[in-house]
């Protein structure tokens, strides 16, 4: 189960602010964020090594895609695409509203569950599927919200109950000033029960491995700062090569 946490503040110089734990088995391989793909060269994502595709990009317009597993389907399955795929076919779109259009006219049914966090600086969206059907969207309103492998603010998530208070009594980060600790340290925290902690130890081959944070400017490119570890152990650093050309 991964975590992504979205600050939407439309009247701000950073309307849109980003964290993200990525939660895998740690036997996984996967590639820092880069340029990986020759066929989307606009996309700056970090590669999974098993299916080839990401769980977190962003395209040269400033919109950025986080996939997430719904309850009970980790892993790949038999006779289903990757979901990895997902962010790369909605990067494919110059806003975070296109970049949903584009996922929903797709056919839920060939992909497991998932969840799908597309924004820029003028919107936030989330996705959902449960592998049948149509996938189904919402605008994400203004504050400070929580997604794991439930819907966002679900506080059946033990992670969101214990942690969405947390993220929204936090002084905000100041990402012009290069000020994150107050999520960071958040991002960081292994306390709590099993199934709780937003930053999981490793157990029995499972745990988090990296993490993201990200803020989007109403101008100008872009922040990403990752973490290529735990984040109570591994130093954000800033991602490069940066394709990103927003003026």
């Amino acid at each position: 189960m991964c975590t992504v946490v979205l600050r939407i503040a439309p009247e701000e110089d950073f309307p849109l602010i980003l964290a993200a734990n990525r939660d895998e088995r740690t036997d996984r391989p996967w590639d820092p964020p880069s340029v990986w793909w020759p066929a989307h060269p606009d996309i700056i994502g970090g590669r999974d090594g098993s299916a080839g595709g990401t769980w977190m990009a962003m395209n040269g317009a400033g919109v950025v895609a986080c996939v997430l597993n719904r309850p009970g389907s980790l892993g790949p399955a038999p006779g289903k695409q990757s979901r990895g795929m997902l962010p790369l076919a909605a990067l494919a779109a110059a806003d975070a509203r296109a970049a949903a259009g584009l996922i929903a006219g797709l056919e839920a049914v060939k992909f497991r569950s998932f969840n799908l966090v597309l924004a820029d600086a003028r919107s936030a969206i989330f996705q959902r599927s449960n592998g049948e059907g149509r996938v189904e969207t919402w605008a994400l309103p203004p504050g400070v919200h929580m997604v794991t492998a439930h819907d966002p603010d679900d506080v059946d998530s033990p992670r969101v109950l214990r942690y969405l208070p947390r993220f929204r009594a936090a002084p905000a980060p100041s990402p012009a000033g290069g000020e994150w600790e107050s999520w960071r340290s958040i991002l960081a925290d292994r306390s709590g029960p099993p199934g709780s902690e937003i930053n999981v130890p490793e157990r029995a081959g499972f745990g988090t491995i990296c993490s993201s944070l990200v803020a989007i400017p109403r101008s100008g490119s872009p922040i990403w700062l990752f973490a290529a570890g735990p984040p109570d152990r591994a130093s954000f650093q800033p991602v490069g090569p940066r394709p990103f050309s927003r003026p």
